[in-house]
């Protein structure tokens, strides 16, 4: 249970990661909006803007605080994210390369990690075919950390995915709180900025010195090798509708038979995301698991299964029928 907690809190974590800021969005009018399209405006508009935040994650009864500096500099992107609750830990990332400082222990772990919609970015792939799950309404505006907002909600056309509550500053456009919702609008996770503070004096280069300055800590850079689910001679029968493979990693320093077999493949609709787990049935790791098998906080969910030798685990912010039906299509090819 502790373990699979750190996973949810690990989670919740990343959702702090970027910020997307915007010139000029189209505004949305009654009707059948075309979602793909309004949603690839939001994620091209990003420009060169400075901005610092605190920013808030409420998700169940868990809450977590962070404080965010951005910073643009042509198609460069850096940032820092100084976790506010819990263990103090800082994290950098300059595109895809993310470096987490963890103070208490002296470590630094290095890695390439994609955003891949991480919130505030939306949209996780370029792909027109969201629009057939989601559609646009207008919700009127209101006033987020000091800004006058416009409200959208994204509404899913099936059961399979949560809809979305969006508010974006009427002057730039930037993302400042999002809520995931229910069938029922019931609001499973918010996450939005308390302050807010644009054009803040910041440098790209004073950012990238001190996402450098690893000297007296132990720096960790775990190596993964990007792969296929097909490659690994696994198959989804059926596909879930919508849901398609967008990255997929394999350990690529492998000290054991379990680690070599264990692999993480993500898949995407364009919004929502769920990640599989696949590694070698441990007893006397998992059976502990077993017993907690249906997890959720917020919007993130849990679940896991044992398929003959495998233990297969799902997670992502989707309804929990959504994580069964990808365990119950996974399968080994012949």
């Amino acid at each position: 249970m502790k373990r699979l907690a750190g996973l949810f809190l690990f989670l919740l974590t990343l959702c702090l990661s970027g910020v997307l800021h915007a010139q000029s969005l189209p505004q949305v009018s009654d009707g059948n909006m075309d979602v793909a399209r309004w949603l690839m405006r939001l994620q091209d508009s990003t420009r060169a803007r400075a901005y610092m935040g605190t920013f808030v994650v409420n998700a169940g009864n868990m809450m977590s605080t962070s404080r965010i500096w951005h910073v643009c500099d042509g198609t460069q992107q850096i940032e820092r994210v100084d976790a506010l609750t819990g263990a103090p830990r800082s994290t950098f990332r300059h595109n895809d390369t993310v470096v987490t400082f963890l103070p208490d222990s002296r470590t630094v772990i290095q890695e390439t990690r994609e955003s891949l919609g991480l919130f505030p970015h939306l949209l996780q792939r370029p792909d027109a075919a969201v629009a057939r799950f989601y559609r646009l309404q207008p919700a009127g505006h209101a006033r987020v950390a000091g800004l006058q907002t416009d409200v959208v909600q994204l509404v899913p056309v099936d059961a399979m995915r949560f809809g979305y509550r969006i508010w974006t500053d009427h002057e730039t456009g930037l993302i400042v709180k999002v809520q995931t919702l229910d069938v029922s609008n019931k609001v499973l996770e918010q996450a939005a900025f308390s302050e807010l503070q644009f054009n803040a004096p910041l440098t790209f280069d004073k950012l990238k010195v001190l996402m450098n300055s690893t000297q007296g800590y132990q720096v960790h850079s775990p190596r993964m090798r990007k792969t296929s689910i097909d490659e690994e001679g696994w198959a989804l029968n059926p596909p879930l509708p919508g849901f398609v493979p967008v990255r997929c990693y394999t350990p690529a320093d492998a000290s054991s038979v379990s680690d070599a077999k264990s692999l993480q493949c993500i898949f995407s609709d364009g919004l929502a995301s769920v990640s599989l787990f696949i590694e070698l049935y441990d007893r006397q790791r998992h059976r502990r698991v077993a017993a907690h098998e249906s997890l959720s906080m917020g919007a993130t969910q849990l679940r896991v299964r044992q398929s003959g030798q495998w233990w297969l685990t799902a997670v992502g912010e989707v309804p929990a029928s959504t994580l069964t039906g990808f365990l119950q299509a996974l399968e080994r090819k012949k």
